[in-house]
């Protein structure tokens, strides 16, 4: 079977001496796993280069029953992107938002409003420049709501507690151990207020910036029981002063 497919590249991962295996996330059938053959032709050079982190690709899916793994052919680049790739703090980002997609997404079937989501900010990454040191926190919150774990900001009042585990803001802390204090409960709320055409009007220091990443991602934790521990978003903290 043979499928047209716009994808997402999310990672790249060894699987022989003779092939590596390629996870994309496709506009019509969601999360795909593909075998693209090792080479050290020019042509094989040229196909690595387009299954770069986050790269947006057109291709041909080569879909064979009772197979894990697909292939690919007639591949070539959807949208062009030069400065993730060529500037250090876009490139990072882009690290950051391909090891939380590869963890994040589990499930097979399309989601076309994840994918748009998704093809969108990649290309707003290659292109913005005000609020760039915000734009992981911005797409990190507002992945919560594809995901189906957006806080729900209807709740929230001045001095309110926030719920980790239920997502909801409450006048006094209750049970549990997953409770964020007011001032760190309004932050969450502010965030819902932030968008990739605002972000840089939000200023936050080192500390706070560095918090506010930690604290989202302790919050996806409680909800998606697959995002474990991540490597990338060191980088960013050190990165982002």
């Amino acid at each position: 079977m043979y499928e047209k497919l716009q994808g997402i590249v999310l990672n790249t991962i060894k699987y022989s001496d003779r092939a590596n295996i390629v996870h994309v996330y496709t506009d019509r059938l969601g999360l795909m796993s593909f075998a693209v053959p090792l080479g050290k032709t020019a042509k094989s050079r040229m196909r690595n280069a387009l299954l770069m982190p986050l790269s947006l690709i057109e291709f041909e899916a080569v879909i064979a029953p009772r197979r894990e793994l697909a292939t690919m052919r007639d591949l070539r680049r959807a949208v062009p992107l030069s400065r993730i790739y060529a500037e250090p703090a876009r490139s990072a980002i882009a690290i950051y938002i391909s090891e939380l997609l590869t963890h994040a997404i589990q499930e097979q079937e399309a989601n076309p409003p994840l994918f748009r989501y998704l093809h969108q900010c990649v290309q707003m990454l290659e292109n913005i420049d005000d609020g760039l040191a915000n734009f992981h926190i911005c797409f990190t919150y507002h992945l919560g709501a594809f995901l189906g774990i957006e806080p729900d900001t209807s709740t929230f009042s001045t001095g309110a507690w926030f719920d980790m585990s239920a997502g909801t803001f409450h006048p006094c802390a209750g049970a549990g151990i997953h409770w964020l204090k007011p001032d760190e409960a309004r932050i969450i709320w502010l965030l819902s207020r932030m968008t990739f055409a605002n972000m840089g009007r939000f200023r936050f220091n080192h500390t706070q910036r560095n918090q506010v990443l930690d604290t989202m991602l302790d919050y996806f934790r409680l909800h998606q029981s697959t995002l474990g521990s991540l490597r990338t978003p060191e980088v960013l903290k050190q990165l982002f002063i």
